[in-house]
Order: C-alpha cells, then sequence, then structure tokens
C-alpha cells in the first residue's frame, strides 16, 4: 500500500490509462495543480518512513503489470520501490513503458550513492521545470502502431 493524494474524481476507473495532459477531464482542479508541481508524490514520504519505499528506485507499479515483464525487467523488483528514479530524470513523460522499465534495470544493476545523489539533484531541478509530467505514449508498440499510421 502506497499513500498518495487523489488526482483524478471519483469513479474514475483507477487502473485505466494516465492522463495525457492537464485538460484531461477526469483531473479535479486540486488534482491538476498537485500533478503539475510534483505534490501528489509527497504522501509516499511516509512509506520511506515506513521502510516500504526508498527516496531513489523504480517507481512503484501495480502487482498487475508484473505478469507482462520479461526477466531482465523483473530485475527492478530487486531494490525497493522509490519516489523518484532514472526514468523520471530521463524523459519522464516522454519515455515509453519499455524505454521506463529499462531505465529501472539500469538503476538496479548500477546503483551507488554516487548515482542516487545525482537522482536526487536532478529530480528537484524537474519539479521545478515541469516538463513532461504527462505520458505521450504508454508503450513502444503504441508508438509503432502511430508511426505506421502516420506513414500509409
Amino acid at each position: 500500500m502506497f499513500y498518495k493524494f487523489r488526482t483524478m474524481r471519483l469513479g474514475v476507473e483507477p487502473f485505466g490509462p494516465s492522463p495525457k495532459s492537464s485538460e484531461d477531464q477526469r483531473l479535479t482542479r486540486v488534482g491538476r495543480f498537485l500533478r503539475e508541481y510534483s505534490l501528489d508524490e509527497l504522501p509516499q514520504l511516509f512509506n520511506v518512513l515506513k521502510g516500504d519505499m526508498s527516496i531513489v528506485g523504480p517507481r512503484p507499479l501495480y502487482l498487475s503489470q508484473i505478469s507482462e515483464w520479461n526477466n531482465r525487467q523483473k530485475k527492478r523488483l530487486l531494490v525497493k520501490p522509490g519516489l523518484t528514479g532514472l526514468a523520471q530524470i530521463s524523459g519522464r513523460g516522454e519515455l515509453t513503458r519499455e524505454e521506463k522499465l529499462e531505465l529501472d534495470v539500469k538503476y538496479v544493476e548500477t546503483q551507488s550513492l554516487w548515482l542516487d545523489l545525482r537522482v536526487i539533484l536532478a529530480t528537484i531541478t524537474q519539479v521545478f521545470v515541469r516538463k513532461n509530467i504527462y505520458e505521450k505514449r504508454y508503450s513502444q508498440s503504441e508508438y509503432t502502431r502511430g508511426q505506421k499510421s502516420n506513414h500509409a
């Protein structure tokens, strides 16, 4: 169980696609503000204090998604989930699910105090820049389908 502020309206499918823009009608006015400034993640500091999460590591995902991962991608489970990670400082919403998973594995394979400090500093910068907050596309297959339809 991970804590997070509610940013979407009641009655919205909780496991549905992430909002692709601040104009998404599922977002509440306060929720939009919380997401824009990455404040919706602040309650997860309680998870860090409880020892369920770390400051840096792969972002927590739904348990149901594990069945979709290959053995390499499952390496992300070898460390505690974090408030921020390589994916959050390397493109955030511009990255596909596969790219984020690869960065999570890269973090697991190369983790160090120096890397954690670099991620924390870059995260602070990302919060102030407020760039790539919303997902542009979910997966590589979604991107590939879009490319094919654009060239057909």
